[in-house]
Parts: C-alpha cells; structure tokens; sequence
C-alpha cells in the first residue's frame, strides 16, 4: 500500500523514523512532516506566509519532504502537490507523550491524522505514553497491526482513529481495547519572568495531570497498561445538549419580532 507518513514532531524525530523503518519493506512509504517540531498546534494550518517544501536526505538516499508548516499542512500539501495520487493510509506519529483526554484538541499529532479523515483516507495517530527515553520499536511494529485493523474495519467516513501505547515492555501490555476521548485535563500555570532588559515573559509549567473519567476512558485504561484505540470525528457538535436547547426558547426569537427559529 502508499503510506504517507507525517507527525507533529519534526521530520527527523526519531518515532517518525522508526515508524519508516517497521514499514518500508512491506509498504510504499511517503514521508512528509515538518521541519522542526510542531507540538500542540492543533488544527492549525497556514494561511498567511508561504509554505517551503525542502527534500530531505538520510545517508545520501532521499527520505522525505521537509514542510515549514503544521502538521494538517504536511497532509493538504502532500495529497493535492507532493504525491502522485492519495496514499491508502495515512500515519501520524510516533509522537513522544500520550494523547489522551482533552490534550487530543491541541495535539499536532492526531490533527494531522483527522486532517486526513477530511480527506478520506484511512488515517490514525499513534503515541507512546512517555517523555523520557522513549523505545519506539514495539509501537512500530504495532503500527503494522493498525493498519490492518483500518483496512479490514471499514471506518465511518471522517472517522480517524487515536492510538496511545503504554510505554512499558511488550510482556507487560495488558492488551488492546477500544476506549473514549475522556475529559482529563492538564492544571497548567505560567511562571513570570524578567528578560536581561527587564521585559515580562511567560513561561507554560508545572503541568499536573486531573484524571477525570470512568475506566472505559483512553486516560483511564492507558494507565493501567492498555493499548487504547479511540475512533475521532470533526463532528464536534454537543447532540444531547443540541436536543436539551431546542427545549428553550432562543434568545433571538423575541430581539427579532417574530419566530425566525430554524
């Protein structure tokens, strides 16, 4: 199959290349990520400034497109320019750090792969849940796993899925399960600084994470050494709270003079 291959953090991230090692005798690879890291910015795509496109080389051998964009830009530009025709498969990862909870609105990593949900094209974030000395090989090999499971499941059109990896030895792994998005969150703070010319910075810090969710949640089960596979929609919308609010005049009804409601 053609594979693209991007992820959020940069072209020469060590996951992103052990995710080409697992699959490039079995597979037409693609790669094409950005060029330096790209972490929790989302949905992002550029709009305002050009978009570089720089061959990458490993070795002398050609390896990959370098983007000066975001991760939903590697995806747009390589189906529509870089590639001859759409992959069959699109990979984002392996992003160093889980992707659990509400952390999934801001991760690069599974934008990308929802990105190629938009485009119709089997997609799937995969991230080992560690951010210290990370051993990619058993997710890599997983990958492999993934992508049948995306051939064989015929997924809902949008439907992209958000795989997280305990970041434990393939002994320990207590097995693979299909969980939700929960709502666990990070408790951020910003500690305030003084620049050498005395101006006033903000540094992100001292994230704690609240558990927040029942043991079917992705947070939940990843923590108890569960592969966790979680299917992602850009339907954001809200369904129970949709049918609650029809329940409830709207407040422009009146402001308008007569019922506009729709």
């Amino acid at each position: 199959m053609r594979i693209l291959l991007t992820n959020d953090d940069g072209i020469h991230a060590p996951g992103l290349f052990a995710l080409y090692e697992a699959l490039k005798s079995d597979h037409a690879v693609h790669i094409v990520a950005p060029e330096s890291e790209m972490s929790a910015v989302g949905h992002a795509i550029t709009l305002t400034s050009p978009i570089m496109v720089q061959d990458v080389r490993k070795n002398g051998t050609f390896f990959g497109h370098a983007v000066k964009g975001t991760p939903a830009d590697c995806v747009k530009i390589a189906v529509y320019e870089l590639l001859d025709s759409p992959p069959d498969v699109v990979l984002s990862g392996i992003n160093v750090g889980a992707n659990v909870g509400v952390n999934i609105l801001y991760s690069g990593t599974v934008s990308a792969a929802t990105e190629g949900a938009f485009l119709g094209i089997r997609s799937a974030a995969i991230s080992l849940a560690t951010l210290r000395n990370p051993d990619f090989r058993f997710a890599a090999r997983f990958s492999k796993e993934i992508i049948k499971f995306m051939m064989g499941s015929d997924l809902k059109d949008g439907t992209a899925l958000n795989v997280n990896i305990p970041a434990v030895p393939p002994e320990k792994i207590r097995g693979v399960c299909l969980a939700r998005q929960g709502t666990s969150r990070f408790e951020e703070r910003f500690e305030r600084r003084n620049d050498p010319r005395g101006n006033v910075y903000y540094w992100l810090m001292g994230e704690k994470f609240i558990e927040n969710g029942n043991s079917d949640n992705d947070s939940v089960a990843l923590k108890q050494n569960k592969i966790t596979i979680t299917p992602i929609h850009y339907d954001l919308t809200s369904e129970r709270e949709l049918e609650r609010l029809k329940t409830i005049p709207l407040p422009l009804t009146g402001f308008l003079g007569q019922d506009r409601e729709c």
